[in-house]
Parts: structure tokens; C-alpha cells; sequence
């Protein structure tokens, strides 16, 4: 494999600088000398939610297709990669350079047909080779990185609850663990419904959230029967939620605390009508 030009191209100079100012700014909020009590408290564990409520907004940045929001987001997502390495710099674990090292030569290690004389055809064979190379690295048999509970075990480890329960669900269809018919999914539901409300009345917490867990996992098998999104459903309702909450606010000539449970199902109704008022004329 020949070794790729690893010179920095002269048009990168304002990035490369930007990215610097960007780690002084960090070293300087982290320096006991003066800097943010706030970021001298913060730990990588201590970080971790904002690490995922940034990735969660340049996500919806990017969907909202907004170059200056997505610029801002992804500035949001780019400080938790240096902040997290400059704490590990501070005890001498790793730096910010050791881990742009780390992912340029995997890239390249999992890109022999691109730095390589490996010949691929379709993404198909890219997507292959790489989970060869990945199994390898990991020091994995290749009937190892085949096992199908440790593909799920990786889902379950890195991606949020429900996008790991439709991945997991998909995988194990497409292994065999499927019911025959959708009537069976939905019997399955009942049964689970079930056992959630006797764990409500009898059982202790552990229990009443494993047969919630047990719920919303068959929820998933049902949404990927249906061919429907259930993160997708589930952002769209909170965002229906909060918008028709916007319109009880507006309604409101008081704090929403002052108004009784009847008062507010009254608002309720009334934004619920005039949302929908609106939605068909926009149609």
C-alpha cells in the first residue's frame, strides 16, 4: 500500500489556525490560572450529555438545511472533541493530535481500494472489506465478527434506545426471530400490556420498568412491520406537542399554573382546532 501525501495543502492554513485558536481558547478556560470555574469542574463523564445533546442539534441543524446553523452546531460538537481532549491531555492519557493520527490511518487502513491496490465494484464489496478489516483490527475471527449477538451488543452500546431497538429488531428478523403473520406482533403487544399493568400493581420498580422496556421493544417490531420511523414519530409528536403548548400560551392572559385541569383542556382544544384550521387551509 503506498502512503498517501500527508502534506497540508496551502488553502487548509485558515482551518489549521482557526483549530488552534480553538485549543488555546480550551487550554485557557481549563487553566487553574485564571480560567472557567465552570470548565475546570467538568470530567470527560461529566460531559458526556453534551456531547450527545450537540450531536442531537447539528442533526437537526443539518435537517433544517441552515448553513449558519449547521456552522454553529457543528463549532458546538467540534468544542466537545477538544474539550474532551484537553482534559485527557491535562493527566497525560492522549492529545488532539493522537486522535486526528487515530482516525486519518483507520481511514486509511479501511480504504485500501482509495490508498491501496485493492479493486472494489460496489458498495456492497466497500461495506465488506471494511468489516474485514474492522474484525481484524479488533483481533476478531471472522466467524467471531459474523455472531449476530455481538453486532446487536454494539448497537445496544452506541446509538440511542430507540434507534438501537429498530436496528436490533431488523437484524434479528432478518436472522429468523420473526413472527409469522402481523397478528402475531400484535397478540404479542396484548400479552406484554398485560404483564406491564400486573407489574404496576404488584410487582416492584426493576419489574415495572423491565415490562415497559418489554413494550416499547414491540412497539419497534410494529413500527418496522408497518414501515414506520419510531424516533421520526416520536420527534414529530413532541414537536406537536410543543407547538400546540405555544398556542395555549398565546391564549392564556395568565401563567398556566394559575388555570385549573378543565381550564387548560379548554385552551387545549381550542389551539388543537385552530392548528388544524390552519393546516387544512395551507393544504
Amino acid at each position: 500500500m503506498s502512503s498517501p501525501d500527508t502534506s497540508v495543502p496551502a488553502t487548509l492554513s485558515p482551518a489549521l489556525t482557526a483549530l488552534q485558536r480553538l485549543i488555546e481558547v480550551v487550554a485557557k478556560l481549563r487553566s487553574p490560572d485564571g480560567g472557567c470555574p465552570w470548565d475546570l469542574a467538568q470530567t470527560p463523564e461529566t460531559l458526556i450529555p453534551y456531547i450527545i445533546e450537540e450531536a442531537y442539534e447539528a442533526v437537526d441543524a443539518i435537517r433544517s438545511a441552515d448553513k449558519h446553523a449547521i456552522a454553529e452546531e457543528l463549532g458546538d460538537l467540534l468544542l466537545q472533541v477538544v474539550l474532551q481532549a484537553q482534559i485527557a491531555g491535562e493527566s497525560n492519557q492522549f492529545t488532539l493530535a493522537e486522535i486526528a493520527t487515530g482516525i486519518a490511518e483507520k481511514l486509511i487502513r479501511r480504504h485500501p481500494h482509495v490508498f491501496g491496490d485493492v479493486e472494489v465494484s460496489s458498495v456492497a464489496e466497500v461495506r465488506h472489506n471494511w468489516e474485514q478489516i474492522k474484525a481484524a483490527e479488533k483481533g476478531e475471527t471472522g466467524e467471531q465478527s459474523q455472531l449476530l449477538s455481538r453486532k446487536l451488543s454494539r448497537y445496544a452500546r452506541t446509538l440511542p434506545p430507540l434507534t438501537a431497538g429498530m436496528k436490533i429488531s431488523q437484524k434479528a428478523a432478518a436472522a429468523g426471530f420473526e413472527w409469522d403473520d402481523i397478528a402475531g406482533v400484535w397478540a404479542k403487544f396484548e400479552e406484554e400490556l398485560a404483564e406491564f399493568k400486573h407489574a404496576l400493581e404488584h410487582e416492584d420498580k426493576a419489574q415495572q420498568q423491565a415490562e415497559l422496556g418489554d413494550i416499547l421493544f414491540v412497539l419497534i417490531n410494529l413500527a418496522r412491520w408497518y414501515n414506520l420511523d419510531p424516533s421520526a414519530a416520536l420527534q414529530e409528536t413532541n414537536h406537536k406537542f410543543i407547538h400546540r403548548l405555544s398556542k395555549v400560551e398565546a391564549f392564556a392572559d395568565r401563567p398556566l399554573t394559575d388555570y385549573t385541569l378543565e381550564e387548560l383542556d379548554i385552551l387545549w382544544e381550542r389551539a388543537k382546532a385552530q392548528l388544524a384550521k390552519q393546516k387544512q387551509q395551507s393544504q
